[in-house]
């Protein structure tokens, strides 16, 4: 069945279900709406089965359709790989859909961006800002950038360093709290944490540090904020909000500016693992792989310099 199958048809199954949309579907290809419905039905008649539910307001896959999403992903990434064999004197080209924390995108990848696309000008990037943990096979990602441990067996994860962390509280803050010597001196003092979820189960807002011997601590202390997103973290924090455990890679910049106030050195986090992450697939097209490089390359040189002192 597979051999019959078009690549140009599953390309175009792949755009409408990537962007749940007829129309801007036919808008990315180039093709009239007409043209890409029409493809979809043959589709769906030579495999025998219905892909997409269709309403008046949202296009959504079939249990069947996400199937063939997902192999249909593989198989064009083998068609590209097969290509790429012949092709390597030439440009790379195609689209690229990446997912990133929003603090290492605006911080460390956005300002080098411009000068991988000069290049690289036949590329083109759909670059995912967010701090949840997006699905890479449900919403089409090529690979991803996550901040933390991966558990799943089926993703691939490729580290690339390590996100070195600080305790951070404003000038007023420390005013009026005092400025703590000892994690002891959190509830001595009666400080409070801004508590950072990308979930709002998890409702234990705690203290972490490393002690002397390399064991982790925690602290239990109050938390009457609690945030989901990396920027509202770093803004409650200037405002007073509580005590903040952020990365010094998003930190450093406040701290030297004298908005936010480094607190308790010496009493940090283990530093977070950050990773290339990618489904498991036997190829990867040539363009993400030259991507994922030059991505591998600049954070490690920026994570490796990375100094918690302002």
């Amino acid at each position: 069945m597979a051999s019959n199958l078009d690549i140009a048809a599953l390309r175009v199954f792949l755009q409408v279900a990537e962007l749940a949309h007829f129309s801007r579907a036919a808008e990315e290809l180039g093709l009239p709406k007409g043209r890409v419905s029409q493809v979809v039905r043959e589709l769906e008649s030579r495999l025998g089965t219905r892909l997409f539910q269709r309403t008046t307001r949202r296009v959504s896959l079939t249990s069947d359709g996400e199937l063939l999403a997902e192999r249909a992903r593989s198989l064009l990434a083998d068609a590209g790989e097969i290509e790429a064999l012949f092709q390597q004197d030439q440009q790379l080209g195609g689209r690229l859909r990446v997912d990133l924390p929003v603090r290492l995108a605006l911080d460390l990848v956005l300002p080098a961006l411009p000068g991988f696309l000069a290049d690289h000008p036949g590329l083109q990037v759909e670059l995912s800002c967010t701090d949840r943990r997006v699905d890479l096979v449900e919403e089409g990602f090529d690979c991803v950038l996550r901040v933390g441990a991966v558990h799943d067996p089926m993703l691939v994860a490729r580290p690339v360093g390590q996100l070195r962390m600080m305790n951070v509280a404003s000038p007023a803050y420390l005013a009026a709290r005092g400025t703590p010597a000892t994690p002891e001196d959190l509830i001595a003092q009666g400080h409070e944490l801004v508590h950072y979820s990308q979930t709002w189960a998890d409702r234990r807002p705690r203290f972490d540090w490393v002690d002397a011997e390399g064991r982790a601590r925690s602290l239990g202390l109050p938390a009457r904020v609690s945030v989901n997103h990396t920027d509202a973290y770093e803004a409650a924090a200037q405002a007073g909000m509580g005590i903040v455990q952020a990365p010094c890679v998003g930190a450093r910049t406040a701290v030297a500016e004298g908005r936010l106030v480094r607190v308790l050195p010496g009493y940090e986090p283990a530093p977070l693992p950050v990773q290339l992450v990618m489904s498991q697939r036997r190829h990867t097209p040539r363009r993400v792989r030259v991507f994922m490089d030059w991505l591998a390359g600049l954070l490690a040189t920026h994570l490796a310099d990375d100094n918690p002192a302002p």
